[in-house]
């Protein structure tokens, strides 16, 4: 079984958030969504799908006007061939 490899992945740091949703319009790959359920303020806040499909494209991160949203890449693993 592989593993799909991800260029990184977005951080939303829910006590920032507002819900205003803008971060769930500009994801190209449609992964963001607004919670279903109000957290205690009351607020749908941005959750992350499933991250294999982020491009970190910061799409997300840009158009965040709460600062709510980290965007991580992901790092180069070192190398598993050894040398002959």
């Amino acid at each position: 079984m592989s593993k799909k490899k991800t260029k990184g992945f977005i951080r939303v740091d829910a006590e920032r958030c507002k819900g205003c949703g803008l971060c769930v319009a500009a994801c190209p790959k449609g992964d963001i969504h607004l919670d279903p359920q109000t957290d205690r303020r009351g607020i749908r806040v941005a959750r992350v799908g499933d991250d294999v499909h982020c491009t970190v494209c910061g799409a997300c991160y840009t158009v965040c006007p709460d600062v709510a949203i980290t965007v991580c890449k992901a790092t180069a693993p070192a190398s598993s061939k050894s040398e002959k």
